[in-house]
């Protein structure tokens, strides 16, 4: 048996300063880490009542819209009017309906199950066909059969906050890698390492820096998803046919102009599939960050595994499953209808 020797065996040191120089990490940037805490928790409530406090004839007059603005004005347009119809919603919530100094009773504002199950099936026609919209529509009432809707839209919200924030990372990094030869030397190294390192491991620094909660769980479930972003960004970008770029230098563009009405566009359906890459991962970590208290179906699932509840654990990982495979069949519809927009240009 080997034995190392003793003179450079630190042991307990070693531990001890790691953990003294990470607790002055967080006590010079606690400002930051105070931001950072207050803005997420305000967009996973902001989320989670946007999905279960929207009462449903706001979702069927933002649908009406669309269906209207579709066929008489640009998608872009047809797009504002829908967010600004719901933001506005918010807004008059909040001043009326909340607010306790105005008596204004409008009645349960509960969102039902089926307003989701309705719109997924509709959203899953227009990217598919009839089939799919039923099947996923099915899965989707069958987490709501299996008593774990509030648990679902919980985790819901924290993968939505994940994946919202890591597209905001890994867009422009993955371009940064695209345009510069020494960024990708330096990240590559970086996002192997982070693709490598076992998922709870991540927990670790989330809960040293933000205790336990939703927080932390947020957190760690952002720097876990974020590298497939990244990389299928860089790929993208890097993969644009030279001669459509230099297609798009003869004819004056400079490089934001080719960026964005170039080499993006071309790039987009790779992005796309590295969105959906990234929101697997993220429904994935949220699982394990239940250990940190990220609540959801990740607590079912942990809490039955303690009580060595078989049905509850069941119970819990096939809503897990059937919430993935309806966001992977969404994303993915979205990268393929990416793609024939891009073969019809």
């Amino acid at each position: 048996m080997f034995d190392f020797p003793e003179f450079l065996n630190f042991g307990d040191e070693s531990a001890n300063l790691i953990d003294f120089l990470f607790k002055g990490f967080k006590d010079l940037f606690g400002w930051f880490f105070d931001i950072v805490r207050v803005v997420i928790l305000t967009s996973l409530d902001f989320v989670s009542y946007l999905l279960t406090s929207t009462p449903w004839w706001i979702w069927g007059a933002a649908v009406v819209l669309y269906l209207v603005l579709k066929r008489i004005a640009t998608p872009k347009i047809t797009w504002l009017s829908v967010l600004s119809l719901i933001i506005m919603w918010l807004i008059f919530n909040h001043t009326f309906v909340v607010n306790p100094a105005i008596k204004l009773d409008l009645g349960d504002l509960t969102t039902p199950w089926w307003i989701f199950v309705i719109l997924l099936f509709f959203l899953a026609k227009y990217l598919y066909n009839w089939k799919t919209g039923l099947v996923l529509s099915f899965l989707l009432f069958l987490i709501g059969v299996f008593g774990v809707w509030e648990a679902m839209i919980s985790t819901l919200a924290i993968v939505i906050i994940s994946v919202f924030i890591s597209f905001f990372i890994g867009i422009p990094f993955g371009i940064w890698m695209a345009k510069s030869t020494k960024v990708e030397k330096v990240l590559k190294p970086v996002l192997d390492m982070m693709q490598t390192i076992p998922s709870f491991v991540y927990l670790i620094p989330a809960a040293m820096l933000f205790s336990i909660g939703r927080m932390p769980a947020t957190f760690a479930t952002i720097i876990y998803a974020v590298p497939p972003l990244i990389r299928l960004t860089f790929l993208g970008i890097r993969n644009v046919d030279a001669e459509m770029i230099e297609a798009g230098k003869s004819f004056g563009s400079t490089p934001r102009q080719l960026l964005f009405k170039v080499e993006i566009p071309q790039a987009l359906s790779t992005i796309a599939t590295g969105l959906n890459q990234t929101t697997m991962m993220a429904v994935a970590m949220v699982v394990i960050a239940s250990m940190i208290g990220a609540g959801g179906l990740g607590s079912i699932v942990l809490i039955a595994n303690r009580n060595i509840d078989i049905g509850g654990g069941f119970v819990g990982g096939f809503a897990i499953v059937f919430l993935a495979i309806i966001l992977d069949r969404l994303l993915q519809g979205v990268a393929n209808k990416l793609e024939e927009k891009r073969g019809d240009a």
